[in-house]
């Protein structure tokens, strides 16, 4: 017999009370992103900021890319 806590986090892997993030969707490079957190965007493509290398950062900011929360 498990602990409900532990039951809790195999289901949904976060303990009671602790509000699962809100799934904003995969960027262009398979990243997983959250609402809020930073993005580029392009065209009709995202990319997660914190994965990104300055000079990937560059780059994108380059091409016109806006810099965005999820």
């Amino acid at each position: 017999m498990n602990h409900p806590v532990l039951d809790q986090i195999e289901r949904t892997g976060y303990p009671v009370g602790v509000p699962e993030p809100d799934h904003y969707g995969l960027d262009g490079l398979g990243n997983e992103v959250f609402s809020g957190d930073e993005i580029y965007v392009l065209n009709d493509e995202f990319f997660l900021k914190e994965t990104l290398m300055q000079e990937s950062r560059e780059v994108l900011e380059t091409l016109g890319a806006e810099e965005k929360k999820a």
